[in-house]
């Protein structure tokens, strides 16, 4: 095992260099193509989160609940055991990095989400959409649609929720070392639960997901603001510390410049999965007048994860003295102790706690993510034996990963998820275009106060778009004088 987690390490450490590039220059060109979105309409990201599915809500679930499940496969052991990692090989820096690619890849969030919306299809038991269906109808690349499609099914459904399940394990081993079996137990109570939850459909997903995202996510970030306001005096000089690593001013033992780099950008798109590829399957669920208005929510979902999140984990760590460039990263344990240096032993069973319902979360998001996908690959008469397989074996992996070994575990999640930024990423700078005609179109119809809606005849250049037409997967909604549109 040892020996394929440095193989699969090796590889990603050649193989990332071109994953970062293509992030900066998707993240980039995106955010001068629209006018920098990510920042510009940052209001209206707020706006479009709390509004209400249309008459058509039958067939798909609110701007809001979409965006849970969305926040339930970023804000998992991603924000709490990945940044760990990454702050423990690469240092402080590493926490700057993260919160660069989050910035630049709010534009790419907003443009491959706008697109799931654009090319969504009604199946199952409401909308479904994501890369695969952007790939094949708006690009007709379907050999590479039914590649990613396989790749995101076998990511998400099996590597990353090990990865989930693993961290949960992980955590309770620390916090009731003298319980025995405890990762076999922790693994069967989670397979029950997640099996639960997932047989009932995306609707019953998103029930759970709008609960225990938001709850899990403020406890814990309430407890990273205690430790940061008892910390207070040393807040000034952790940032410096922060800036001064990645840009080469401040030297730290045994991680460098570049360790800092890959690591932040690695550990950051695990988190916030901006131009991953994997959100735009959750964005297409939604049920609104509009394509801009989740691709506006999803941009909002990379802040929400990385710079709110992320940031409450690296604060906590960092005014704790760790060392850097370790060998051996310790993961959720590293973030565990240094809670309980700050707060007391009580912070190891509430952050267990955390961890546990929040990974738990993005097991569930992370299915759903499977699922989209799975029915892409299975079409509509093979679909649900296809989906009933696919959830037995989630609910298998659920149980190996707690299991599991952490480095293997880490290594093979960040390998295939390069593989899916890179075709996700080729798909939509050309497909970009799309999306920005749709952006301007919503800025127009908020200019003369009217309430955005879409219709496909008004972007003639998209093709194979199956809704959006009169009266087709499209809400009722209203103008601002109160009419029926």
């Amino acid at each position: 095992m040892d020996a394929l987690a440095t193989t699969i390490s090796d590889i990603n450490g050649r193989y990332w260099y071109l994953v970062i590039v293509l992030l900066v220059i998707a993240g980039v060109w995106f955010t001068l193509r629209t006018g920098v979105v990510q920042l510009r309409l940052l209001p209206e990201m707020v706006r479009n989160i709390l509004e209400k599915p249309g008459s058509d809500s039958d067939d798909g679930i609110s701007a809001f609940r979409a965006f849970t499940v969305s926040a339930a496969s970023r804000v998992g052991t991603g924000n709490v055991a990945g940044v760990a990692v990454a702050i423990a090989v690469g240092g402080p820096g590493a926490v700057f990095w993260m919160w660069v690619l989050a910035i630049i890849g709010g534009a790419t969030a907003f443009v491959e989400s706008t697109l799931a919306q654009l090319y969504k299809v009604k199946g199952g038991d409401g909308y479904v959409g994501g890369p695969a269906y952007y790939i094949r109808d708006g690009l007709g690349w379907k050999p590479v649609a039914v590649l990613f499609a396989v790749i995101i099914t076998f990511t998400y459904g099996f590597v990353f929720n090990a990865v989930q399940s693993n961290s949960i394990s992980y955590s309770l081993q620390d916090t009731l070392s003298g319980v025995e079996n405890i990762a076999l137990i922790t693994g069967l109570v989670l397979a029950g639960l997640t099996g639960v939850v997932i047989f009932g459909g995306v609707k019953r997903v998103s029930a759970v997901t709008e609960v225990i995202v938001p709850v899990m996510a403020t406890l814990y970030i309430l407890v990273a603001l205690v430790v940061v306001a008892l910390n207070i005096t040393e807040v000034p000089a952790m940032f410096a510390h922060i800036v001064g690593h990645a840009l080469g001013f401040k030297e730290v033992a045994g991680a460098g410049i570049g360790a800092a780099l890959m690591q932040g950008m690695r550990r950051g798109l695990f988190s916030n999965e901006a131009g991953m590829g994997s959100v735009p399957n959750a964005a297409a669920t939604a049920s609104v007048s509009h394509p801009a208005k989740q691709g506006l929510v999803q941009a909002l979902g990379v802040y929400f994860d990385t710079i709110i999140v992320c940031s409450a984990t690296a604060f906590v760590i960092l005014l704790s003295n760790p060392q850097f460039g370790v060998d051996d990263p310790q993961g959720i344990g590293l973030t565990q102790s240094a809670l309980q240096e700050q707060v007391g032993s009580w912070a190891g069973p509430f952050l267990s706690v955390v961890i546990f319902f929040l990974a738990w979360s993005s097991i569930l998001g992370n299915s759903y993510y499977g699922e989209a996908n799975i029915r892409f690959l299975a079409g509509k008469r093979n679909a649900q034996l296809a989906i009933i397989v696919f959830r037995v074996l989630v609910v298998l992996c659920v149980v190996g990963g707690a299991l599991g070994s952490v480095a293997l575990v880490w290594n093979l999640a960040d390998l295939v998820m390069g593989f899916m930024a890179t075709i996700n990423l080729i798909a939509i700078l050309p497909l970009g275009g799309l999306a920005i005609a749709m952006l301007k179109n919503y800025d127009d119809q908020r200019k003369q106060g009217e309430e955005p809606v879409f219709r496909r005849s008004e972007l003639p250049q998209a093709r194979n778009v199956s809704l959006w037409g009169d009266g087709m997967g499209m809400p009722e909604v209203r103008s601002a004088a109160g009419e029926k549109r």
